[in-house]
């Protein structure tokens, strides 16, 4: 089968010899062309480190990333990223910021096809009410939207998304995490959620992925959500396939954290993690 994002026994580190820190290590990992993929994990444990190699932000210490069978050189328009800071230039509007990834990628086109397709991406997250408007003068769930407008503009064919919605209030959460659904869905587009929170990925996912503690953190088991779509926030806490997968994940996530904590007691500056176990939907 061919993968549109593959990942061959890539590890990273940071520094040499007595500084080197090691983050992820021996990470293997193939997506499908439309599928949505959730890796889910505590906080510092080198998330971000793998979606900044999925991106081409950063080079793999060891092994490939690759990307519709070619390998992943630097960053490319096929892979549009979604940080968790909106990265906005303030004096610059809602249309202001998404034309700036139009006008890079789409700088042939003449000036009212570029403006028509800033248009599309801006009313396709739902803010042309706010098109003219400026970062301060939006929420943060709007200034996230205008960055996953700008990404969607460049018409990538994978989304790489990095924990976008933790920093939001659950309702605004909840609000984006169906626009961003809505958007895959009409799309088809390739989508790698990098998340915290077990029930999220759950939620939006097709398939969700634990990451191990590091140091040399690694991926563990793949588990399919086979949860019927369209899924109801409302409801899903009584799925009993929900339940189950959302106990295994956690239960996976939480014998990690057991496993560090055994190893650090000799270690007087270590300090306990908190256990996973996120709000019910």
């Amino acid at each position: 089968m061919d993968y549109i994002l593959e990942l061959n026994n890539v590890s990273r580190h940071f520094g040499e010899k007595e500084n080197r820190a090691e983050i992820l290590k021996d990470i293997n990992l193939q997506i499908k062309e439309g599928e949505f993929v959730a890796i889910v994990g505590f906080s510092g444990m080198g998330k971000s480190t793998l979606i900044n190699l999925m991106g081409g932000l950063l080079e793999p210490s060891e092994g490939e990333v690759r990307c519709k069978g070619e390998a992943v050189t630097g960053p490319a328009p096929d892979r549009g990223v979604i940080f968790q800071n909106y990265s906005l230039l303030p004096w610059l509007s809602v249309e202001g910021n998404v034309g700036l990834a139009v006008n890079q990628i789409h700088k042939d086109k003449p000036k009212h096809e570029r403006k028509a397709l800033i248009e599309k991406y801006v009313d396709m997250v739902s803010l042309t009410p706010a098109i003219h408007q400026k970062p301060k003068e939006l929420s943060g769930g709007m200034r996230q939207r205008v960055s996953v407008a700008r990404a969607l503009s460049m018409d990538p064919d994978i989304l790489l998304m990095d924990e976008p919605l933790s920093a939001l209030d659950a309702l605004t959460r909840s609000v984006l995490q169906d626009q961003i659904i809505n958007i895959w869905k009409s799309t088809g587009k390739t989508v790698v959620l990098i998340t915290n929170d077990v029930d999220e990925g759950i939620y939006m996912a097709d398939r969700i992925i634990p990451i191990t503690i590091g140091p040399n953190a690694t991926l563990g088991p793949s588990y399919d959500i086979n949860i019927p779509r369209p899924r109801n926030q409302k409801t899903l806490n009584h799925n009993e396939q929900y339940r189950k997968l959302r106990a295994e994940v956690i239960g996976f996530l939480n014998e990690e954290k057991r496993k560090e904590q055994l190893n650090d007691t000799t270690d007087s500056s270590s300090y306990p993690l908190p256990a996973i176990e996120p709000a019910v939907i």
